[in-house]
């Protein structure tokens, strides 16, 4: 990150046109916000085009809201991967929330994710779908139990979606008789 942030300031006073292409959304674990702080601290004039984060856009890919009328009335967005010497994730409070929980980059730490969120109360039949590559053909889907997270074949990258919502799959009914 460093490397590239060192560059994006060095270009950019070179007065060149940078274009740092990014998945999903700059500022939504993407470090989008640290390049443009040193942007700003060198006095280089940029623009932000926000794209559409993989919290939203995947599970929507694999016919899960993630909030719902009667079932969700809202969702958190959190890292599943934490830099040595950052604070831990209180995922025991987060099970206490009542909303969905969306997990980026939360595959390699799963196992212990489900222990702390059932630890904090969240029932072991807790719905929860795993979405890879989502609207591509590759796209995969994993569905499970929370109690069975820590165990279900899910690889990387995948965006987790845990909560009643994750029961749904509200693809089209054409989608769905393709894939049965």
């Amino acid at each position: 990150q460093e490397m590239i942030t060192a560059l994006l300031v060095e270009l950019g006073r070179q007065g060149q046109r940078v274009v740092r292409l990014k998945g999903g959304d700059p500022f939504v674990f993407g470090r989008g916000g640290e390049e443009a702080l040193a942007l700003q601290e060198a006095g280089i004039d940029y623009e932000i085009v926000s794209g559409i984060t993989s919290s939203i856009a995947a599970p929507a890919a694999a016919g899960v809201p993630v909030t719902h009328r009667g079932v969700s009335a809202g969702f958190t967005v959190v890292t599943g991967h934490r830099r040595p010497g950052e604070p831990d994730i209180d995922w025991r409070s987060l099970a206490k929330v009542g909303t969905t929980i969306v997990i980026l980059m939360g595959v390699t730490h799963r196992a212990a994710i489900a222990d702390e969120l059932l630890a904090g109360g969240l029932e072991a039949d807790t719905p929860v779908a795993a979405v890879r590559f989502a609207t591509t053909d590759r796209e995969d889907i994993v569905r499970c139990d929370l109690s069975e997270l820590g165990a279900a074949a899910i690889e990387s990258p995948a965006t987790i979606v845990i909560g009643a919502v994750a029961a749904f799959d509200l693809r089209s009914v054409g989608h769905l008789a393709a894939t049965a």
